[in-house]
């Protein structure tokens, strides 16, 4: 086994205790990304059932401007909470990322696998599952 692996267009070379340290810290942060995806959902969760009580609640105040308001409020609520989705996308996107690099990086530094061919995740098709960068509120429909 070559204790150095060559980097892409050049001549230099990486050793490999320094490939498996990379790699060790691409897996580390992917490992972060997915608790940071739990601790996402979780608060998402809170957050729903919450503003579900919310209007469940301003249901059953006489029609009145403060009901409408109140509405209103839980409506730009449930469309900020929407950031949620889209922060799961990119960090999803970006764990997905990670391990085809982390991948890579190991085949490219270790050789293939017994069977002959190492495992690597495929990248992403798409550059960025998410373009949008704000949320508006608009209409809102709760629940």
């Amino acid at each position: 086994m070559n204790d150095d692996i060559h980097l892409p267009g050049g001549t230099e070379r990486l050793p490999l205790a320094a490939a498996a340290a990379l790699q060790d810290d691409l897996m580390t942060v992917c490992n972060d990304l997915e608790r940071l995806l739990s601790l996402l959902e979780h608060a998402s969760d809170a957050l729903l059932v919450s503003f579900h009580a919310a209007d469940h609640e301003a249901t059953a105040l006489d029609a009145s401007p403060l009901r409408d308001r109140l509405r209103t409020h839980l409506g730009r609520a449930v469309t900020a909470l929407q950031f949620q989705d889209m922060a799961s996308q990119l960090v999803a996107h970006s764990q997905h990322r990670l391990r085809h690099c982390a991948d890579r990086l190991a085949r490219d530094a270790m050789g293939d696998d017994d069977d002959g061919e190492a495992l690597v995740t495929h990248a992403p098709q798409r550059p960025n599952p998410v373009t949008q960068d704000e949320m508006d509120a608009g209409s809102v429909e709760l629940f």
